[in-house]
């Protein structure tokens, strides 16, 4: 009797960050399709590409990543504004490198959808973003 009691409550958990996840990424309106997630020859890294669609005026809230990314801009013009640095906006066919652990942001400031292909080589187990206050 404890030990479902106490599955249900680890249950209702889960369901509750499911929840607020699924909130959070229908606010942004992004949609993320992750295309690959490979372990690396490096112990503990994997490789994870990712392609993210931003409608207009769309932004990632302040976030790091246990890893570097690698951005390259498919369409439209974005944004992207890294701590400690001005911000920088790219068109289609740019490129953008983020350090490991660097906080930044990410905005659509075209007036057409945005669309941009990631690459995260990044430490294997570890939440792919964190959000930062």
């Amino acid at each position: 009797m404890k030990t479902a009691r106490v599955f249900a409550v680890a249950l209702l958990i889960v369901a509750i960050c499911l929840a607020l996840r699924v909130t959070r990424s229908q606010q942004t309106g992004i949609k993320r399709t992750e295309l690959q997630r490979r372990d690396l020859s490096i112990s503990g890294r994997e490789a994870v590409q990712v392609r993210a669609d931003f409608p207009p005026g769309a932004a990632v809230p302040r976030h790091t990543h246990p890893g570097e990314e690698l951005v390259y801009v498919l369409e439209g013009t974005l944004e992207f504004q890294l701590e400690g640095q001005p911000p920088v906006t790219l068109k289609a066919g740019e490129v953008l490198f983020v350090p490991a652990g660097t906080v930044h942001t990410a905005k659509n400031v075209g007036s057409g959808n945005s669309t941009v292909f990631s690459t995260y080589i990044v430490e294997k187990g570890k939440p792919l973003l964190t959000l930062v206050q």
